[in-house]
């Protein structure tokens, strides 16, 4: 196994239920020690979240398995004087620390930006919260729904007669967690740097809008405000979800050279000529008419022939999967996406993992050791705090060293 880009980096890890512990799952796939500190008897909200009830009941409920293996679980209470004190022990040894609290929470715990960099001036502090820690919105709580609400997200999901619709998974959480895990890399990078630590405030809102692209970018730039447009690329046409004879059939003929392949194989080559559709911009005006007739020859075969037929063409175009259909894909299995390890909860069963689709000088990074159960690591703490404590100050002194000469 290649030595991964951030062994030896030790994160402090306070965050709950996605944001926050998929960032810092992306942090331990690429090497990182992981220390999940959580409330006594209650732990991470996502350990009561997921769709069995027995499992959520055992405190190792779907939502928490998916995201935090491979790391490491302290109960700690910090209102209690002893806990507190490891606590801070706790952070000088460590690298980075990450929560999701609401704006000011570990302020109010005694723990703000100044008292942190008294504890450990090279700490890489990243906070993960819906709106940032400043403006008028930094107080207001937030989940994925309601960022996805207030990005605009969900006034383009669906067609003008369902918008809006959320969409169908958290992708506002995992946004704001990669963005959070994307800039912890890179104030590490700037510590080896300048020796400094880094205060990161991550809003969840800016992130997703950051990733939304054209429907943000149209109207930045053209004034052009996005309309829902259901399964079909606003920016090209024929580009969307088409009807094969036994299921649905996605079709991204966005070039010109691709779409009268398109036409051919599909048996209408009058298509390409047709004053409607012969050019880019006639075929997005045309747009319902197009696919209308597409819809009716693409009707002749099943999905899977078409597929092949036409990738083979060079017109992109795939099934539409479920997502059990999707994670079986012989694709993922090649490329090690899926990890089997031991179920904490469930003695002798497996427990199946994703990855993060890197894969690092030919190497899936993928989890060492299975999802804590709360407070697995509680007898460790003296022995955790007394090696982070070390290993920060011998990091310290290589530092110092390395700026004198």
């Amino acid at each position: 196994m290649h030595v991964r880009p951030l062994d030896g980096i030790r994160v402090l890890d306070l965050t709950n239920v996605l944001a926050g512990p998929y960032c810092s799952y992306q942090l331990m796939l690429m090497g990182a020690e992981v220390v999940k500190i959580e409330r006594p008897g209650q732990g991470d909200l996502a350990r009561s979240l997921g769709p069995d009830p027995s499992l959520n009941r055992d405190g190792v409920g779907a939502s928490f398995l998916a995201q935090n293996a491979g790391k490491k679980s302290l109960e700690l209470d910090l209102k209690d004087t002893a806990d507190r004190a490891l606590f801070e022990e706790l952070l000088t040894g460590s690298d980075v620390l990450l929560e999701n609290f609401r704006a000011g929470v570990l302020d109010r715990m005694g723990y703000g930006s100044e008292r942190l960099a008294q504890l450990n001036e090279r700490l890489v502090y990243c906070s993960i919260s819906g709106f940032g820690h400043t403006g008028p919105m930094s107080d207001a709580p937030a989940y994925d729904q309601i960022i996805q609400g207030l990005t605009g997200m969900m006034s383009v999901t669906g067609t003008s007669d369902t918008a809006p619709q959320r969409i169908g998974f958290p992708v506002c959480d995992t946004t704001g967690g990669l963005m959070a895990a994307f800039a912890i890399s890179a104030a590490l990078l700037h510590r080896e740097r300048t020796g400094a630590g880094s205060r990161l405030d991550i809003s969840m809102m800016e992130a997703s809008l950051s990733t939304m692209g054209w429907a943000v970018s149209n109207y930045l730039v053209s004034g052009v405000p996005p309309q829902p447009l259901g399964d079909q690329n606003p920016t090209a046409a024929p580009s969307g979800t088409f009807q094969a004879l036994d299921g649905p059939l996605n079709i991204a003929a966005n070039q010109q050279r691709q779409f009268e392949t398109l036409c051919r194989l599909a048996g209408v080559p009058e298509l390409i000529t047709d004053p409607r559709f012969s050019e880019r911009e006639q075929r997005k005006i045309h747009r319902t008419e197009l696919n209308t007739a597409l819809n009716k020859a693409l009707a002749s075969r099943p999905a899977a022939d078409w597929e092949h037929e036409l990738n083979a063409a060079g017109v992109p175009s795939a099934r539409v999967l479920t997502v059990p259909q999707a994670l079986e894909q012989p694709q993922l299995t090649h490329r090690r996406f899926i990890t089997e390890l031991t179920h904490p909860g469930r003695a002798g069963q497996p427990l199946r993992v994703v990855g993060n689709g890197v894969l690092f000088d030919g190497e899936a990074f993928t989890p060492p050791s299975p999802p804590p159960l709360l407070g697995e690591h509680n007898t460790e703490r003296q022995l955790l705090a007394r090696r982070w404590a070390s290993a920060a100050a011998e990091a310290g002194t290589s530092a110092e060293e390395a700026a004198a000469s």
